[in-house]
Formats: C-alpha cells, sequence, structure tokens
C-alpha cells in the first residue's frame, strides 16, 4: 500500500510517524517547531489528533469524567479539562499541514467523529489514523473508509473478533489500503504487557499491513517489532520531556527519534531473506576458513603425518574434513612447506 508516493510493506523501511498529540502544549508556535524537529529526527509524517472537548465528552463532573486510576499520568483531571488542554485548534490544521509539507513530512490526523472527518477532507488530509478507543467505533471506521484513503488502525485493547470486524467493516466500506497497529492502550507502556509476537500473527489472521503504535519507552520495543515484520512504527513525539504537557512523559525527543530511525532502518534491513551459505559480501572471507597444509618440506614418496599436514588458516587447501583419509599417504613429488594440500600432490596408486 501507499499514503501519497511513500510505499509501506515488507520491501521498504518502516513508515516511522511521529504522534505530535498534545505536546504542542497551546502553542502554534512550538507546534511549528515540532514539524521542524521530527524532519529533522526522520521521521516520515507527523500526525495530529482532530477534536474538540464537545466532540469527545461531556463537561461534567459526575462518576467516569474524572480520572480515579491512582496509577494514571492524569489521576484527578477531568475528562472535559484535559481534552480542551490537549486538543488541537482546527484552525491550526493547515498551518501544520503546509509546514510538514515544505518540510518534505505527510501530516494526517486521528479524526474522533465525523464532522472532523469533514474538515480533514477539506484539507486534503492524505490518510487517517482510528484510535484505539474508537477502534469500535463502527460509523466512525465507515465514514473515514467512505473517504478512499489509506487509513491505520490502531488495536489496543481490541480482541480478534473486534479487529475482525473493524478490518470487515473497513473493507466494505470502500478501505482499500489498511494497516493495523498492534497497540498496548497504557501510558507509558511496559516492554512485558507489549507482545510484539503478536504483528506477525495479525498479519496471517488479517491479510495486511501490520506496525506498532508504541508507548514503551525507548526505540528497544520498536527495533524488536520492525524485526517481527512491522512496517510502520508510530511513536509520541515531543521537543523536550521536560516542558511538560499531557503525553510528554511517554513522548521521545529529537535524539530519541532520530536514533529510532536509524535502529529500525538497520533491523528491517537485517531481516532479509532466508539464506544460506556464503553471500557474495562474505566471498572473500572464505580465504580465512582452515584448510589443510603442508607444513613442513616434503621429499617424494614421504608419508603424510599430523606433523606434516596441518589444518591452518588461509582456505586455500583441501577441506579438514578430509584429513584423515589424507594421513598415511604420500606425496609423489618434492613439496615445499606452506603448499596448499590438493589431491595432485599424492602418488598415484601402483
Amino acid at each position: 500500500m501507499k499514503i501519497l508516493e511513500r510505499s509501506i510493506g515488507a520491501g521498504h523501511r518502516p513508515y516511522l510517524i511521529a504522534e505530535m498529540s498534545g505536546n504542542h502544549n497551546q502553542s502554534l508556535e512550538r507546534a511549528l517547531e515540532i514539524v521542524d524537529a521530527a524532519a529533522a529526527s526522520g521521521a516520515d509524517a507527523v500526525k495530529l489528533q482532530t477534536y474538540t472537548a464537545d466532540t469527545m465528552t461531556l463537561n461534567v463532573r459526575m462518576p467516569g469524567f474524572v480520572i480515579e486510576d491512582p496509577k494514571s499520568l492524569w489521576v484527578g483531571r477531568q475528562l472535559y479539562e484535559l481534552y480542551q488542554e490537549a486538543h488541537t485548534p482546527w484552525e491550526w490544521h493547515k498551518p501544520i499541514m503546509v509546514r510538514a509539507a515544505s518540510r518534505g513530512l505527510h501530516c494526517f490526523s486521528t479524526p474522533f467523529d465525523e464532522s472532523s472527518v469533514d474538515f480533514l477532507e477539506s484539507l486534503g488530509a492524505p490518510a487517517y489514523k482510528i484510535a484505539s478507543f474508537e477502534n469500535t467505533d463502527l460509523p466512525l471506521i465507515r465514514k473515514v473508509a467512505s473517504t478512499g484513503k489509506p487509513m491505520i488502525i490502531s488495536t489496543g485493547m481490541a480482541t480478534a473478533s473486534e479487529i475482525d470486524e473493524a478490518v470487515r467493516t473497513a473493507r466494505g466500506a470502500g478501505c482499500e489500503s489498511l494497516v493495523i497497529l498492534k497497540c498496548t492502550s497504557t501510558y507509558p507502556a511496559t516492554p512485558e504487557n507489549t507482545n510484539i509476537s503478536t504483528i506477525p500473527h495479525m498479519r496471517q489472521l488479517f491479510g495486511c499491513e501490520v506496525g506498532l503504535s508504541d508507548h514503551s519507552m525507548g526505540c528497544g520495543v520498536s527495533v524488536a517489532a520492525t524485526a517481527l515484520g512491522a512496517s510502520v512504527i508510530e511513536k509520541h513525539f515531543t521537543l523536550r520531556r521536560s516542558d511538560g504537557g499531557v503525553d510528554s512523559t511517554f513522548s521521545m525527543e529529537p535524539h530519541e527519534l532520530r536514533q529510532l530511525r536509524e535502529e529500525t532502518e538497520r533491523a528491517w534491513l537485517a531481516v532479509g531473506s532466508i539464506s544460506y551459505g556464503p553471500t557474495q559480501a562474505e566471498m572473500k572471507s572464505l580465504a580465512f576458513r582452515r584448510s589443510l597444509y603442508v607444513a613442513v618440506d616434503l621429499k617424494a614418496g614421504e608419508v603424510l603425518t599430523p606433523e606434516n599436514l596441518r589444518c591452518v588458516r588461509p582456505g586455500f587447501g583441501l577441506a579438514p574434513k578430509h584429513l584423515d583419509t589424507l594421513l598415511g599417504l604420500s606425496v609423489g613429488k618434492d613439496v615445499q612447506a606452506g603448499t596448499p594440500m590438493s589431491w595432485g600432490l599424492l602418488a598415484s596408486p601402483r
């Protein structure tokens, strides 16, 4: 599949998405700096989130509308206030997209309702992302699929049957270019809860490209996922975690994103294909294998022994596996020490 001109799949390094989310901290200038930093760090795309607090939740403090989990990064926060702080103002989308295009980046977004899809269509968004918390919102998936644009669906929390429903819904509504992302919806996620062994199974089960939406710290999980076939990697991105923000704690900084780009590309290159025997690059190294060499000067008729026939480097003589066969046989002519052993040095049988 492709997003604009960029092919995504096994024959290409992972497509790297820098998720801005709310890390702009309500500053357009900072949002544009994030775009510049993402481009300089090797991202392929920068991603936004398109919603308002009113399209996400209700402005009430009833049970369920305030985060009560003591382990949450946002414990005690009212959902409405949190979404007000984190949302990207809609009037910022166009200048962010223009800036991204000028830096050679794709820019697309996660819509959270039908009105945001319509808005993003008016801006010519090249692709869409469905967030994990919306992967069971089949009407939203149908709306996005109806645009005909490539769709990326995060699968955090989803059962196999729920993913199947989302995939079938997307395809049934016209989506021909689909990626699903293995995702763990905790912030941050721990490596032991990431279960990236699921990635090749997802590809086999759902018949589409599979990637990783990675909320873990560092780049180790993403590198391992690449080795397992992930063709898309998404990471939250900020200028500096110390600046704070709703997602800053588990977001990558520019130097870390650059490392992610380099290491996932190395992992992709290393996977290669099933191969045995020397590669073309290894051919010269064959010379440094051990082989059989005459170790002392020999006269015609002398018998080969462990003292005068040795297994050493380089590798231009007969292979070591022939040693036992050769011991006890005699040479048919004078042989100088350092001569690679060959069958032509043996005396002819009488």
